[in-house]
């Protein structure tokens, strides 16, 4: 896999951090970072490559890269870092997600409210988590088909629209948050303080 094949899959879905070497044919990892932070990226960037000079980490950190491990690693270290570049993105793969007065467990589907627990289908589970666990982000149906459903999967991308008006009529006498259609691009979801 080279930058170019990266670039292409970020295109098809979400992804939360990119592991990434430097030396790449096609596109390196200079030029794939580089291009990720220009067009307004965010996701956080693991350079691990046996360039070790200090003008090379120098050069990856100026152009957005997170952090930089030269080879060979020891994989628990590797470990440590992407749970804390993770962490710093806000992106901890926690089994519970607070919003407010509102918790979803993630291990048993259900959405607690001060007054009520409900259990939620799978899928009206997952895509409700997805959006709350990024608040303000825009995702596209195509990227919350390919999150939910997978790749592979031959389900219509309006099944979303379906999903998402199911929750917002479940959804309906919560304050926490909504979730809101941006016409043409996708959904995303607003926390109410």
């Amino acid at each position: 896999m080279n930058g170019v094949d990266a670039l292409n899959i970020l295109d098809k879905q979400f992804i939360d951090l990119i592991i990434s070497d430097i030396m790449m044919p096609d596109m390196d990892g200079y030029e794939l970072a580089e291009s990720l932070r220009e067009a307004g990226y965010e996701l956080p960037i693991l350079f691990i490559t046996a360039k070790d000079s200090f003008e090379d980490k120098k050069r990856g950190f100026t152009i957005g890269v997170d952090d930089y491990m030269v080879k060979p690693i020891d994989v628990n270290e590797m470990i440590l870092r992407v749970d804390a570049l993770l962490r710093r993105a806000q992106i901890v793969h926690t089994k519970e997600l607070v919003v407010g007065k509102t918790r979803l467990d993630q291990e048993t589907y259900q959405i607690k409210t001060t007054d009520q627990t409900e259990t939620l289908p799978q899928k009206e589970f997952l895509l409700l988590y997805k959006l709350l666990a990024y608040p303000n982000k825009i995702f596209t149906r195509q990227q919350l088909m390919d999150e939910i459903w997978g790749l592979d999967s031959d389900t219509d991308e309006r099944t979303i629209d379906v999903h998402i008006k199911r929750l917002r009529t479940r959804l309906e006498k919560n304050s926490d948050f909504s979730i809101e259609t941006i016409r043409g691009l996708g959904y995303k979801a607003v926390i109410h303080s």
